[in-house]
């Protein structure tokens, strides 16, 4: 009864364990993921922000179209942060859902866990209340065939 009792226990520690780590590797995922994004879009906008000023600069040193210029590095600027904000709110969003997810799943690990050990807790109870029982049940029989 015992040794049934400490490996419930064990495997009930032990699940909890593994679904902490399962918690921590999926925060990591989502925060890796989430830099790449964010560099990928940081990239991008210096790259355009360049270009522009080269544009610029060499619209200024040959003196014509400068207007045209700058108008169309304003729209390859705008563009550009569209798109890093669009970018940031996928990654967000992406962000956000992973620890939804991973806030459920480790919360129906928790409950899972809580459960077996009430289940344990019980078996556990009862078998020690049968086992003493029926210990003091048997003094009492021994008691009453050596009085006897």
């Amino acid at each position: 009864m015992k040794k049934t009792a400490i490996a419930m226990s064990l495997l009930f520690i032990a699940s909890g364990a593994m679904a902490q780590g399962e918690i921590q590797h999926a925060t990591d995922d989502t925060v890796q993921a989430a830099h790449a994004g964010a560099d990928t879009a940081k990239e991008k906008l210096h790259q355009t922000e360049h270009r522009t000023q080269e544009q610029m600069d060499k619209a200024k040193s040959d003196g014509s179209a400068t207007d045209k210029m700058k108008q169309d590095g304003q729209k390859a600027w705008n563009q550009t942060k569209e798109g890093s904000e669009k970018a940031w709110d996928k990654t967000k969003q992406g962000s956000e859902k992973a620890w939804n997810g991973t806030k459920e799943g480790s919360q129906k690990a928790w409950d899972k866990t809580k459960d077996g050990s009430a289940k344990a807790w019980d078996a556990t109870k009862e078998g020690s209340s049968k086992a003493w029982d029926k210990t003091k049940s048997g003094a009492e029989d021994l008691k009453n065939s050596v009085s006897n």
